[in-house]
């Protein structure tokens, strides 16, 4: 936070630095720092009518205190209001000003819920104010968001300076505003941090109460303008035009040992049209698990390697995922000549130092890599067109970092996780979108089970009986993102296991502590059929294509996200035996859990489970926006904001025509630093 705001908002450093811990940089972020709940201290309850369960204040004179060290060392008191009715308060940790505040005699208010105890209705550490010293609160009073050692009045007295501070006069014009039957911004966050006590607090919490929807739509708007702007600068941007001859896409073509599906050869159409003109592709691939982006993505990489001088760079998410490209591609592009270069965090200084200057002469022209590919050391010579590989699990910034090593490069971003509609029309509003929307034939649908870990007996049966009929396994180890060393015990000790249980069959076993030359040896060994199970940690969801495995058996299934489980079932079926994924879950499942392997079980199509993964998990998490640190929709939501978002979108376009001023306030108002994010 900056000295100049510190001093407006007349708060310390150190309070400066809990703001901070909650995206708290400015005054405007503080009157956006909306509350979660409200208590209504503008009123008096009877002791007699407060109902047990319910949050209320009540007034009374102390007539009783004392200090009880059985069963535990507790503080309590009772109060007695006019009418004789009492009420019990207790106090588990205490201070010496509790019971000052306390003494037998005082009147006192106190707030807080109502419970049955063993000596009658009861509230435990309940807010206490002096009657006497205290007048009635004028609205409910908002309980904030907030981190430790960050108390309500400091950060209510922060945001209250902050709305004082900051300007909230209206930007949009009144047409706008009457249309969309919208109330003024300053009255909305007005209401909001400070409600009347007329006001119902169901009425409070629900997103359609009027303050709500003022909200949400202008920050909706805010990012729909981002978006709009960001593909009107692209289309303003000069890319290298890359007209391929066919020359190589042709080669590769005849050397693969199948044909294109249809759908694949209308994405390469769209594709290829887009790197023939002069401003640069901004295009996302999408395609359900298995249905055959990286083949579109090697023959895109060639209609720009078939002009001079052309570097292409592609990116992956995790190493062993890069790893399975810089294979199949290394296996297709070499025959034709093409030099391929692997960089990731893993390789020796000596080699990734090799790497690194054949990229910034032009020696190699495909390097594919993890986000290796973007420290600020990795240079290229004449990058023209980057693939990222999974872009959801990239933060914004690392994406940005990558096209920034070029001039207005060409962009294709790719996806397994097929992206709901709602996600499309807001965070992807300034991509082109092309689908793949059939697999490719032969594939046999996979059988999805439900089983209780205590089961595991059974399952490693079926394993044993799967093989011998000469088919292979995956058995999929939780990943446990706290600690690599438990991850790596856990996977040992599942090999181990499993060798004891089964031991007339031959097990590998693939982690992220092994080198990347070891874990290559394993993954050929189980691709060419001499390893019946392969036992893995690392994320083997993406990639991996082995089509005599039928079997995959995934551990604390629980634990994963849908788009992971979704991606890990996609690695079998891809060949011509009946495929089976066995979930194995622990008890007691919590309701996200629940929820999660519920939509697995019963759904097999991408879109689906992506559109229900959307309301389990919310945009953020969906998008990687939690790597980006900035995020992405505080306010509104995708599952229930369609309508303010079709408003947004179709109100962005007359902005930007007619009010430019208009636009350029409410962007630096609502994104103000983030706005170089949304347009990555």
């Amino acid at each position: 936070m900056q000295p100049e705001i510190r001093q407006t908002l007349k708060i310390t450093d150190t309070t400066a630095a809990k703001l901070e811990k909650l995206h708290l940089h400015s005054a405007w972020d503080l009157a956006l720092h909306l509350p979660l709940r409200y208590e209504d201290e503008t009123q008096i309850v009877p002791i007699a009518a407060a109902a047990v369960g319910e949050i209320c204040q009540v007034e009374g004179v102390v007539v009783y205190q004392e200090v009880q060290f059985k069963p535990r060392k507790q503080l309590i008191a009772r109060i007695q209001d006019g009418s004789g009715a009492m009420l019990n308060l207790r106090f588990i940790h205490f201070y010496p000003s509790h019971q000052k505040q306390l003494a037998q005699g005082e009147t006192v208010r106190v707030l807080g819920e109502i419970k049955r105890g063993y000596f009658g209705d009861e509230m435990i550490h309940p807010k206490i104010k002096s009657a006497e010293k205290s007048d009635l609160a004028q609205s409910l009073t908002p309980i904030y968001p907030t981190t430790n050692g960050l108390n309500q009045p400091t950060l209510r007295k922060a945001v209250q300076v902050a709305l004082n501070a900051v300007d909230v006069s209206e930007i949009l014009p009144d047409t706008v505003l009457r249309k969309l039957k919208l109330p003024p911004l300053a009255e909305s966050l007005r209401t909001l941090h400070h409600p009347p006590p007329d006001l119902d607090m169901k009425t409070l919490a629900n997103g359609a109460f009027p303050a709500w929807q003022r909200l949400k739509f202008d920050e909706l708007l805010a990012q729909q303008l981002s978006m709009r702007l960001a593909r009107q600068r692209r289309r303003s941007g000069h890319a290298k035009s890359l007209v391929g001859n066919g020359f190589l896409s042709e080669k590769l073509l005849a050397n693969l040992p199948f044909r294109l599906t249809a759908a694949q050869e209308k994405v390469c159409a769209e594709i290829r049209a887009d790197l023939a003109k002069s401003v640069p592709m901004h295009r996302l691939l999408q395609g359900d698990v298995g249905s055959g982006k990286t083949i579109v993505a090697a023959l895109s990489a060639l209609v720009a390697l078939e002009n001079d001088g052309v570097q292409v760079a592609v990116m992956a998410p995790t190493e062993i995922l890069a790893e399975q490209h810089f294979i199949k591609f290394k296996q297709w592009f070499e025959p034709l000549g093409i030099s391929v270069a692997w960089l990731s965090g893993s390789l020796k200084k000596k080699e990734k130092e090799q790497a690194k200057a054949a990229l910034a002469d032009g020696r190699i022209r495909l390097a594919v890599g993890t986000h290796a590919l973007f420290q600020h050391d990795v240079l290229f010579d004449n990058l023209a067109l980057v693939i990222v590989d999974e872009q959801h699990r990239f933060g914004v910034a690392q994406r940005l970092a990558l096209k920034n090593k070029g001039e207005d490069v060409h962009q294709l971003m790719m996806s397994a996780t097929p992206i709901p509609r709602t996600l499309a029309m807001s965070f992807f509003a300034d991509l082109d979108v092309s689908s793949i929307d059939e697999l490719p034939p032969n594939r046999t649908p996979i059988k999805t089970k439900l089983v209780n870990h205590l089961r595991r007996a059974e399952v490693e049966g079926f394993v044993l009986s799967t093989c011998q009929k000469g088919q292979q396994a995956y058995w999929v180890c939780p990943l446990i993102e706290e600690s690599e060393t438990l991850q790596l015990q856990t996977a040992t000790e599942t090999w181990e296991n499993l060798q004891a249980a089964l031991p007339d069959l031959k097990i590998g076993l693939v982690h992220g502590r092994m080198k990347p030359a070891e874990k290559a040896a394993v993954m050929a060994e189980f691709v060419s059929g001499s390893l019946n199970v392969l036992v893995a940690t690392t994320v083997i969801e993406v990639g991996v294509d082995v089509p005599n495995a039928s079997l995959m058996v995934i551990e604390h299934a629980e634990r994963m996200g849908l788009a992971q489980l979704h991606q890990l079932r996609g690695r079998v079926g891809r060949g011509a035996a009946a495929s089976t994924c066995v979930l194995l879950f622990a008890e007691p499942l919590g309701q996200i859990s629940k929820a999660r392997l519920k939509v697995i079980y019963e759904h097999t199509d991408g879109f689906e489970i992506a559109r229900q993964d959307l309301e389990i998990r919310g945009p953020g998490e969906f998008l990687g926006a939690r790597q980006s640190g900035a995020p992405m929709l505080r306010f509104a939501d995708l599952a229930t904001d369609v309508s303010l978002l079709e408003q947004a979108r179709q109100l962005a376009p007359m902005l930007i025509a007619e009010y430019p001023d208009v636009v350029e306030k409410h962007l630096e108002r609502w994104l103000g630093s983030k706005e170089g994010f949304l347009a990555a």
